[in-house]
């Protein structure tokens, strides 16, 4: 099977990771690179052109899903907000809004919990974790207030691993209230709901 008519690499890169995320949900990473090349609708040669292992696929999914969620979380941060604590306001708003979409939500946990028994990907996600934790707590906020803030986003963004699946009403709320704990003077936190 050859490159299909059309699609650039950039795209037949995506759409390799796309088939590598739905068959890790699916299977697990016990998914061959047989099976994600024809997922993909790509030869196994042009899958190997990008990725010369499964290894170097599944962190490559794992890079990806991290890069996204902080290419998000930058975006969000509010042009207008030069307050403390505008960086963690941005990952809470991505946090909990993401946790909006359950079955999303709970699609990419199964494939994330997956990814997380490849050490190389542990070892990727441990270095992204520590990143953030040094970007957050440079944002201003006491470490109390951010501990806090920070685990109560994180556990509300995955719940729907767990079957719960919060109205959207209070997710808001939630979002709401955790903004405002991220202002000094308790006044309503900036937000662009």
């Amino acid at each position: 099977m050859g490159r299909t008519a059309g699609r650039d690499p950039e795209q037949t890169r995506a759409a390799l990771l796309d088939a590598a995320g739905q068959l890790v949900r699916e299977r697990g990473i016990s998914a061959t690179l047989d099976d994600v090349a024809r997922r993909a609708g790509v030869s196994k040669g042009g899958l190997l052109y990008h990725f010369a292992s499964k290894q170097e696929l599944l962190l490559a999914m794992a890079h990806d899903w991290l890069e996204q969620f902080r290419v998000t979380v930058l975006a969000a941060v509010d042009p207008d907000d030069d307050a403390p604590g505008r960086l963690v306001r941005a990952y809470v708003r991505t946090s909990i809004d993401g946790a909006l979409d359950a079955a999303a939500t709970r699609d990419a946990l199964v494939v994330i919990a997956h990814l997380s028994t490849v050490d190389a990907v542990t070892d990727l996600a441990r270095a992204d974790a520590l990143r953030w934790q040094e970007d957050l707590r440079a944002d201003g906020l006491p470490d109390d207030i951010l501990l806090l803030v920070l685990a109560a986003a994180d556990g509300a963004s995955a719940q729907p691993v767990w079957g719960m699946e919060p109205a959207p009403e209070e997710l808001e709320r939630l979002r709401e209230q955790l903004l405002a704990l991220t202002v000094r003077d308790g006044a309503a936190a900036p937000d662009r709901a």
